[in-house]
């Protein structure tokens, strides 16, 4: 047999599998097949200097057919696409990649809005750089239903002209698997050959590593999702066509399915921390504009930059046809912004969520509460909450189940935000909470009561043995309300919500009280959690909300 025989004979079947059973060749095996050919090739470039490669080449041939074999072997086989990048972008080990999430998605200065959202902008960079801010998005979630997840990527190890929507069962994560949401997946590539069903973009690429920017969204889902179904797409380019007729076809989808649509996307790579934070600027002021075709310009012509642009706009296009055009910017930042970050190179990271219009929003300050839902708690709806609130820390530190509270309050069922507050011997030891009124008020402080024992990025979990010696305080609070004038602000009344671009930070009203601080000393203070300038309560750019807050424990209530 001729060597370029052979060559023939191993792409016959890589080829012919490849486009009618593609989701049958698992990577190990392709890896095997281009080894072969690049073999053979070898042996043609030495037959061309008359080198005798007869045994050499028999071994070839017994190779190249048993490759074939284990390839035709696994026919009807279900293929998972296995974990490639844990290890590298996140943990691999279960418990720390959980708890690494989870130590995010509790972070105190995340606000969960009310209004669900229809999708998502997240970055992908490594958890320990781009985790945080992708937490913005994903704690969004939190107690929200969809039928399957849409998550589209781009590519940065393969380039194909079309939309590669992924032809295998199921994905994995150190968590488990997301099965593939076939029938979804079937509907998109019904409408044109530029949505194909492949295995591009989703297995080893032509660079030798497998696609991440997809992958690591899938922990974030599962932990907020749970094991929902998926459509993993990856956009092998920035054509418009092909952009184009993706988000065309998922706003149809869209209109039929209860669906949560991610696009995969960093902002602008490798400037330094100043150029970063201009470039992102214009980018974040176009998307906030909604102005699709306008950012399909910046990105081509590299006026702005985001390696995800395709999957971005895909899901602009959907969004718009689904009315979905209410964007949070909920938060940005860059590389340079952790302890370890290197500010003379750095990657921008963007969080954002899209609301359908007839959904509230943060700017919608009614959030569907009463028009009582200001006045303060009598001395036993304290009581209650305070009971309810140690009931539920005693419980999930004990890993014991959450108690089911009876008798509720009528107020304690209305939407408020609210904290909880722990103290072991007179020192803070965990601390979190709601802003806004995102659930009815008692379920406000289930949630937050386990999060501030359990998920305080800055203590560790409280332990059973420490139980006895725990004060537990807390805070209900008002709705928050944009202010012009600091002085206004009433020391141990108010708290204190201090935002500029891209910077938020909070304080409660008894922060003030128990450090003696004046009006000014608490707005400095409050500019330097957000982490701004000391005196950027100052700047006429700087947004001040204050709010009110019921503060209460055994001790303020005597019991």
């Amino acid at each position: 047999m001729k060597v370029d025989g052979i060559v023939k004979s191993i792409k016959y079947c890589h080829s012919e599998r490849g486009t009618s059973e593609e989701s049958l060749l698992a990577s190990h095996r392709r890896f095997f097949f281009a080894s072969l050919i690049r073999m053979t090739h070898m042996i043609t470039f030495y037959e061309t200097i008359n080198v005798d490669f007869s045994i050499f080449k028999y071994f070839i041939i017994i190779l190249g057919v048993s490759a074939m074999m284990i390839g035709c072997s696994k026919a009807g086989n279900a293929q998972d696409r296995p974990a490639y990048n844990a290890g590298m972008f996140y943990p691999k080990n279960p418990r720390e990649l959980r708890q690494s999430i989870q130590n995010h998605l509790n972070d105190p200065e995340i606000d969960q809005l009310p209004g669900k959202p229809f999708g998502l902008i997240s970055p992908h960079a490594g958890y320990p750089y781009s985790g945080p801010v992708a937490a913005y998005g994903f704690a969004q979630l939190k107690k929200k239903s969809y039928d399957a997840v849409i998550v589209i990527s781009p590519c940065h190890v393969d380039y194909f002209p079309f939309a590669s929507v992924y032809n295998g069962d199921s994905y994995s994560t150190p968590l488990g698997k997301l099965p593939m949401e076939k029938s979804i997946a079937e509907e998109l590539i019904k409408s044109s050959k530029l949505i194909r069903m492949s295995d591009k973009g989703h297995d080893i690429g032509m660079a030798g590593r497998a696609e991440h920017s997809l992958e690591v969204q899938l922990p974030f889902i599962q932990e907020t999702l749970g094991e929902i179904p998926i459509v993993p797409i990856v956009l092998g380019s920035m054509d418009w066509n092909v952009i184009q007729t993706l988000g065309n076809q998922l706003g149809k989808i869209a209109k039929k399915h209860n669906i949560l649509i991610i696009a995969s996307s960093d902002l602008s790579h490798f400037h330094n921390y100043n150029d970063c934070n201009k470039i992102d600027k214009k980018f974040i002021k176009i998307l906030a504009d909604f102005s699709i075709e306008k950012l399909y310009r910046g990105i081509v012509s590299k006026q702005v930059e985001a390696c995800g642009g395709g999957p971005i706009l895909t899901l602009m296009i959907a969004a718009k046809m689904n009315n979905a055009t209410d964007i949070e910017i909920l938060k940005y930042a860059n590389s340079g912004d952790v302890p370890f970050g290197d500010r003379s190179r750095v990657i921008g990271y963007l969080s954002t969520a899209f609301y359908k219009k007839s959904k509230a929003t943060k700017k919608d300050k009614s959030m569907g509460t009463t028009g009582n839902h200001n006045r303060d708690l009598t001395h036993d709806e304290q009581l209650f909450l305070i009971q309810l609130a140690e009931d539920v820390i005693h419980a999930a530190v004990k890993s014991k189940p959450i108690p089911v509270p009876k008798d509720i309050p009528a107020i304690c069922k209305e939407m408020r935000g609210a904290f909880v507050t722990i103290e072991k011997h007179y020192q803070l030891r965990g601390c979190i909470g709601y802003i806004l009124p995102v659930y009815p008020l008692y379920e406000t402080v289930i949630e937050v009561a386990q999060s501030a024992a359990l998920r305080d990025p800055r203590f560790p979990a409280v332990t059973p043995k420490e139980l006895k010696d725990l004060e537990v305080e807390v805070s209900v609070l008002t709705v928050p309300e944009k202010i012009d004038d600091p002085s206004i602000i009433e020391v141990g009344k108010h708290g204190i919500i201090m935002k500029r671009g891209f910077y938020q930070g909070l304080l409660l009203p008894q922060v003030a009280t128990e450090y003696g601080w004046d009006r000014e000393t608490f707005l400095e203070h409050t500019c330097l959690k957000a982490g701004l300038e000391r005196d950027a309560w100052k700047d006429k750019a700087t947004e001040i909300q204050i709010f009110s807050a019921q503060v209460f424990n055994r001790e303020t209530l005597g019991k």
